[in-house]
């Protein structure tokens, strides 16, 4: 291996690693101003059900720093967000560390597929459901967790569609972007 190719791949390694810190500042924070923002309201923790604020940069760093910065971050996150805050409870953080680790994943296993991102984000909106669903099942089944129910699976999902709907609106509009970005700085460096 050359000298220039290591040099590239400790690049890549700093920016995946400066990724995932981003990203998993992000979903440590996101949550927290929405607590603030429904205890102000009178809302409570539903803000924080409803619009789903970990998933959102453990989405965007998988689909723009790859599979191993998606997983990593998403498998980080609800553990960091838990030891410094409590939430998620003790019971869902294992649930919420697969579904979040397997989300981040299929984002970066999606990444350079020939589909739209509204398509990617759906496949990977299904992959992370589906974690959720097994992690659930496991719990009740396996573990014989009676705080746990199947019926959270289907509610999860119904509490939880406004967040899907932001992510829709924002997650194509933010690669988008990024991507625009990314083409004029290779242009600029072409000329």
């Amino acid at each position: 291996m050359t000298t220039r190719a290591i040099a590239l791949d400790r690049a890549g390694v700093k920016t995946q690693t400066l990724a995932v810190l981003t990203a998993v500042i992000a979903a440590v924070a996101l949550p927290q101003i929405l607590h603030i923002v429904g205890a102000v309201s009178g809302l409570g923790t539903a803000l924080g059900q409803t619009f789903l604020p970990m998933y959102l940069p453990i989405i965007l760093v998988g689909f723009m720093a790859g599979a191993f910065a998606g997983a990593a971050a998403g498998m980080a996150a609800p553990l960091l967000s838990f030891t410094l805050t409590g939430m998620p409870t003790a019971i869902m953080l294992p649930i919420l560390m697969t579904e979040l680790t397997i989300i981040g994943f299929a984002a970066g296993m999606l990444r350079s597929l020939k589909l739209a991102s509204f398509g990617k984000l759906i496949l990977v909106q299904l992959a992370g459901k589906a974690a959720y669903a097994l992690a659930i099942l496991a719990a009740v089944y396996v573990f014989g967790s009676e705080t746990l129910g199947t019926g959270q699976i289907l509610a999860s999902i119904q509490i939880g569609l406004p967040g899907f709907l932001l992510q829709w609106a924002l997650v194509p509009l933010i690669l988008f972007r990024v991507e625009n970005r990314k083409r004029g700085e290779e242009q600029e460096e072409a000329r």
